[in-house]
C-alpha cells in the first residue's frame, strides 16, 4: 500500500459508533434526528454528536455528519441554525446531497468541509470537475461502477483535489442512488428524504422464472478486492449500515481492519471472511466492482442469510446437526457481544464539567480560574485568566452570582456542563466594566475551543423572489418531450418548445443523434440522468458537434461541459431541485438558465420557492412516473433472459417490456428502450391539471412527456389530441381538464398533493 486508506464506518447510534472506534475505523459517519438519509436509524441528538466528536477525536477517528437529503424551503431556518453550531463543533465534514447546501456553505460557512453523498449519483468526469469547482473535498462514487471506472474517476478527482470513497460492504440498492422514487411513489416515503421503505425488497407474485423477490440484490462485499481498490487509488473504503447495531458494526469494521492491516504488512490477503457471514447479510456479491452483472447477484431471500451460511459451512445434514450449527452461531454472537461490551463500557460521551472560580479584590484584576473535569471527576484542564482593568468599588451594579451567572450561562451547552460558579475569593461590592466581562468570557470560550477562534453566528438574509423573465406574459408556455423522429410532425401543430430525449447509451463514434439533431433544428436535446464512461463521452461529442443553442440536462456532468462550450442549459426534473438555494447554486456555479422543480414536492412546498433573477422555472404536468433505473437487468428474474450476463450490446439492442405485480396486487411496468437502462414505472401516469391554476404565477413553462417510454401495456395516446387539450388547458379554454382526464384515465397527482 503506497498510502494509508481510510476505513469509514457507519454509526446509527452511540453504541455503534463506539463499536466502530474500537474496531479500528479511521472515521465514522452518523446523522442527527433531522436532515439525514437514514431516518430509520436511531441517530443522535446534537449533545450526543458533540460527545461522539470528543470521544472519536481522542482515538484519532474523524466524524462526518450526514446532511444527505433534499431540503425544503421552510427548513432553511433550522438548517442555518444547525450550520451555525456545526462550524464551532469540530466536525470533520458534512455529507451533502442538496445543491442548496453547497451555496450556503460556500457563502456563509466556508470552514465546513463538504463531501458529496452517494445520493448525488456521481459517475462521470464532468460531475467530478463540477464538484471540484463547487468546493467539495471528497465524493462518494456511485456503487454501480466497476474497478476501471473507479480508477479513472479517482485519478481525475485527485487532479481536482478531491478524495474518493467507494462502498465496500453492506446493502446494495438495485437502483442508482438519488434516482430511485419507488418508495416515494408507492407509499409516500421518499428515498431523497431518508425514508425509503425498500420497495425493492418487497415480495411480488411469482414471476415466469419462479422468483418472488425479483428486485432483491445480495449484499456488497469487496473484502477480497482490496488490492484492486488500492491500485485504483481510492482514498476511503466505506461500510454501509447505519440501521445496523453495534454488534454488526464491530464485526464488519474489525474484519476489514484486520484485512487492511495484514495487506499493508505482508502484501497478502486474509483468506477467511467467515466473521462477515456471522452477522446480518443477504449473501455477498462483488459483481458491480468486477463488472460481471449476472443473475447470481440476486437472491430470493431478503432476510438474514447468516444462519443458512452457518449450516452450509458446518456441512450439517441431520436436524440435530442443523440445530448444533445454529446454536454455535448464536454462541459466537453472544460471546462477541460480551467481548464488545467489555471493550466499550469505559468509553464515555458525557460532557466535561466546568467550574468557574472568580477572585479578586479592590484595585486588583478580576481573575477567572477555569477547571475542567471529566464526568468521572478526573482533571482535564485548568487555566487562569484575568481582566485588563482593575476591580473598582461598585456603584449600583456590583458583581454578584446572578450577574456572573447571566453572563457565563452560555458555557452550559452541548460541549460542557457548567458545574458551578465560585465567588468565595471575590471581594464584595466590586464592579468592572461590562466590556471587560465580555472580553473575559471571549477569552474563556477561545481557551475551551482548543485555542481556536469561534466563528461568529451568521445571519443569512431572506432571498428575494424575482419576477418571471417575460414579465408581460402572465400565462406559462408549453413544452413537449419526444423520443422518436416519427413524432416530428408535432412541430407543425404547435409553437411549444420541443425537447428530444437522448438515450443513456450510444454506439461509439456513431453520428445517428448528431445527424438527427442537425436535421431537426427545433429539437432541443434532453440528456438523461445517468451517463457512464463512453456514453458520457458520446454525449459530450453530441454537444461539440451539434452546438445547440440550449439543452435540458438531468446530468450535471453534461451541464458542466455545456457551460464550457458556451451552451445554455436547463436543469431537468431528475436533478431533484426542491429549494431556492439549490437554484442559486445552479445559477452561480453552473451558469444555469432555469430548472425544473421536483415533482416530489407539493403545492405549498413549491410556492415558497424564491426564483433567482433572470431564471426560468419549469414544471412537468404530464409524464410517466419513473420509480427506479438500474444498471442491472430486471428481466433475468422476471421473464428470463438467455444471456448469463449483461453484455455491452444489451443497452443498445434490448427492447423488452413486462410487468410485475406485488402481493398487494399493484402492478408496475418494466420498460427497456433501445439505448436505455432497465427502468420501472408506476402503473399510473402523472397528470396534474391543478398545477396550471395553482402555480401559473410562478412557472414560466409547463411540460408534457409525449414519448412512449414507460407506457407498459397501456395503449398509446393520440398525441395530437393530447397536445391540443394541454394547449387549451394553459389558455383556460372550456372543458380541457375534463377531456384530458378522460383521455388519461389511469393517472394520479398524489405526489403534488402529499409532497415530502
Amino acid at each position: 500500500m503506497n498510502k494509508p486508506v481510510e476505513l469509514l464506518a457507519p454509526g446509527g447510534d452511540v453504541e455503534a459508533i463506539k463499536a466502530a472506534i474500537v474496531g479500528g475505523a479511521n472515521a465514522v459517519y452518523c446523522g442527527l434526528d433531522m436532515f439525514n438519509a437514514r431516518n430509520r436509524a436511531s441517530n443522535l441528538s446534537y449533545d450526543q454528536l458533540c460527545g461522539v466528536l470528543r470521544l472519536a477525536h481522542q482515538h484519532d477517528c474523524e466524524v462526518f455528519l450526514t446532511l444527505n437529503v433534499v431540503i425544503l424551503e421552510h427548513e432553511f431556518a433550522s438548517l442555518i441554525k444547525l450550520l451555525n453550531k456545526l462550524v464551532n463543533s469540530g466536525i470533520d465534514g458534512i455529507i451533502v446531497q442538496d445543491f442548496g447546501i453547497f451555496h450556503l456553505v460556500k457563502h456563509h460557512f466556508p470552514s465546513l468541509d463538504i463531501h458529496a453523498s452517494t445520493q448525488m449519483t456521481t459517475h462521470n468526469e464532468g460531475q467530478i470537475q463540477l464538484l471540484g469547482k463547487m468546493g467539495a473535498s471528497r465524493v462518494n462514487l456511485s456503487r454501480e461502477l466497476n474497478l476501471a471506472e473507479v480508477k479513472s474517476l479517482t485519478s481525475l478527482a485527485h487532479q481536482h483535489h478531491l478524495l474518493t470513497e467507494v462502498f465496500v460492504h453492506g446493502a446494495l440498492c438495485i437502483a442508482f442512488s438519488g434516482q430511485c422514487y419507488s418508495s416515494s411513489v408507492s407509499v409516500g416515503n421518499s428515498g431523497n428524504r431518508g425514508s425509503c421503505s425498500q420497495a425493492c425488497r418487497d415480495e411480488y407474485e411469482t414471476t415466469a422464472t419462479g422468483h418472488n423477490f425479483p428486485l432483491n440484490l445480495k449484499d456488497n462485499s469487496a473484502y477480497f478486492d482490496l488490492p484492486e481498490l488500492i491500485e485504483a487509488g481510492v482514498d476511503s473504503l466505506k461500510i454501509e449500515g447505519r440501521i445496523k447495531g453495534a454488534h454488526y458494526v464491530y464485526t464488519v469494521v474489525d474484519s476489514w481492519r484486520k484485512q487492511m492491516n495484514n495487506f499493508a504488512d505482508s502484501g497478502q490477503l486474509l483468506s477467511d471472511d467467515s466473521n462477515l457471514h456471522k452477522v446480518f447479510n443477504r449473501d455477498f456479491t462483488n459483481s458491480f466492482l468486477t463488472g460481471n452483472l449476472n443473475k447470481e447477484m440476486f437472491t430470493d431471500n431478503p432476510r438474514d442469510h447468516s444462519v443458512e451460511h452457518a449450516v452450509v459451512r458446518s456441512q450439517a445434514v441431520s436436524l440435530v446437526q442443523v440445530q448444533q450449527a445454529k446454536q454455535a452461531l448464536y454462541d459466537d454472537r453472544n460471546k462477541l457481544g460480551q467481548d464488545l461490551a467489555g471493550k466499550i463500557n469505559h468509553l464515555s460521551i458525557e460532557k466535561p464539567r466546568i467550574t468557574l472560580a472568580f477572585s479578586g479584590q479592590l484595585n486588583q484584576p478580576l481573575r477567572l480560574t477555569i477547571d475542567v473535569t471529566s464526568d468521572a471527576g478526573n482533571s482535564l484542564q485548568t487555566a487562569t485568566l484575568h481582566s485588563t482593568s482593575h476591580l473598582q468599588a461598585a456603584g449600583k451594579s456590583a458583581l454578584d452570582e446572578a450577574t456572573l451567572a447571566k453572563r457565563f450561562k452560555s458555557f452550559n451547552n452541548a460541549q460542557y456542563t457548567l458545574n458551578s460558579l465560585e465567588l468565595s475569593a471575590l471581594g464584595s461590592a466590586l464592579s468592572i466594566p461590562f466590556k471587560e466581562l465580555a472580553a473575559l468570557k471571549n477569552d474563556a470560550a477561545f481557551l475551551l475551543n482548543d485555542s481556536v477562534d469561534l466563528v461568529p453566528n451568521v445571519d443569512v438574509p431572506r432571498l428575494t423572489k424575482h419576477p418571471k423573465i417575460a414579465e408581460g406574459n402572465s400565462k406559462p408556455s408549453l413544452s413537449i418531450l419526444i423520443a422518436d423522429e416519427e413524432d416530428a410532425y408535432l412541430a407543425d401543430e404547435t409553437d411549444a418548445d420541443i425537447y428530444f430525449k437522448l438515450p443513456e447509451s450510444f454506439k461509439k463514434d456513431c453520428d445517428k443523434y448528431i445527424d438527427l439533431l442537425l436535421r431537426n433544428p427545433r429539437f432541443i436535446p434532453w440528456f438523461p440522468a445517468v451517463l457512464i464512461g463512453k456514453d458520457y463521452q458520446e454525449a459530450v461529442r453530441i454537444l461539440q458537434q451539434v452546438k445547440p443553442a440550449r439543452i435540458v440536462s438531468n446530468n450535471t456532468g453534461v451541464a458542466y461541459q455545456a457551460v464550457e462550450l458556451g451552451i445554455d442549459w436547463i436543469a431537468g426534473p431528475f436533478m431533484n431541485t426542491t429549494n431556492s438555494y439549490a437554484l442559486l447554486t445552479l445559477q452561480e456555479e453552473l451558469s444555469c438558465k432555469g430548472a425544473f422543480i421536483s415533482n416530489e414536492i407539493n403545492r405549498l412546498q413549491i410556492k415558497n420557492i424564491a426564483r433567482p433573477k433572470n431564471f426560468k422555472l419549469l414544471y412537468s404536468i404530464y409524464h410517466p412516473i419513473l420509480m427506479m433505473t438500474s444498471r442491472q437487468c430486471f428481466f433475468q428474474q422476471t421473464v428470463g433472459c438467455k444471456k448469463p450476463t449483461i453484455e455491452d450490446g444489451c443497452m443498445l439492442k434490448c427492447t423488452k417490456a413486462t410487468t410485475i405485480t406485488n402481493v398487494k396486487g399493484v402492478s408496475f411496468s418494466i420498460d427497456k428502450q433501445k439505448g436505455g437502462y432497465p427502468s420501472i414505472y408506476n402503473h399510473e401516469q402523472f397528470l396534474n391539471v391543478d398545477a396550471v391554476n395553482d402555480l401559473a404565477d410562478l412557472f414560466d413553462e409547463f411540460f408534457i412527456d409525449l414519448t412512449n417510454i414507460g407506457a407498459g401495456s397501456k395503449g398509446q395516446q393520440n398525441k395530437s389530441q393530447l397536445l391540443k387539450h394541454f394547449e387549451a388547458l394553459l389558455q383556460g379554454v372550456g372543458d380541457s381538464a375534463e377531456q384530458l382526464e378522460q383521455m388519461v384515465p389511469i393517472a394520479t397527482n398524489a405526489q403534488y398533493r402529499q409532497g415530502l
